[in-house]
């Protein structure tokens, strides 16, 4: 299994992220995709251990991930945010759950913070989104810490822009018939604020979900066969 994460001026967490990830168990190479960052990301990520692939200029979550994953030769991927700093060690819970055949794509359900706001918008959207398509209900639909068998990859038509890659995934594998799991775990992440980039981020966030979610409906409603065959 190798791991993919995509980092976008994430110099101040990333070395943390990959070192935390370095420890786990049946984990082999880290590669960390420096999204069009401005400051020190590649060169902390590399430091602590990782493969970096550097992208010109900033392309989105998307985007890295498909590109990191391009990379890779296992069958079997792990994708995690850059931010997680020594958190991401918790991720080493899915990685033996996949290779013990206890799913096809799991994904990391992070607790719930009381009186925490700010993304209610985008996970409600997705949630609703991911049960209208694809018949489940799930507790963290825009988790980007999870794993997946490789070839769920192929079932990702159209690529969806940045932040709808995980509702995309999750989709993608539902509707081919692979079982999908959530594993609660005591990840972390940096808290978004309230200034004017936290809310185009979050305005953009809403749109790329919308759009993903508009793309794969026509989808199914036009009876395109997700390619990938169950366990």
């Amino acid at each position: 299994m190798e791991a993919v994460i995509p980092a976008h001026n994430e110099a101040a967490t990333v070395a943390a992220t990959v070192r935390a990830l370095a420890a786990c168990p049946h984990l082999g190479r880290i590669w960390v995709v420096d999204d069009g960052s401005t400051d020190g990301t590649a060169a902390a990520a590399r430091a602590a251990g990782a493969e970096v692939v550097r992208l010109p200029r900033r392309g989105g979550k998307a985007r890295a991930l498909l590109a990191g994953a391009t990379h890779t030769t296992a069958p079997w991927l792990l994708f995690a945010d850059a931010d997680l700093g020594g958190s991401a060690g918790q991720l080493a819970r899915l990685v033996d759950l996949a290779l013990a055949g206890r799913g096809d794509m799991l994904i990391a359900a992070p607790p719930r913070r009381p009186g925490r706001r700010g993304f209610g918008a985008a996970v409600g959207l997705a949630r609703w989104g991911v049960e209208r398509l694809a018949g489940r209900r799930l507790e963290a639909p825009l988790s980007g810490q999870r794993v997946l068998r490789r070839d769920v990859l192929a079932c990702l038509d159209p690529v969806p822009p940045g932040w709808g890659i995980e509702v995309a995934l999750t989709v993608a594998a539902l509707r081919a018939g692979l079982e999908v799991v959530e594993v609660p775990l005591a990840i972390e992440h940096r808290v978004t604020g309230w200034h004017l980039a936290d809310l185009a981020h979050r305005g953009r966030q809403l749109g790329h979900i919308a759009w993903t979610l508009a793309a794969y409906a026509r989808r199914r409603e036009a009876g395109t066969p997700w390619g990938v065959a169950a366990r």
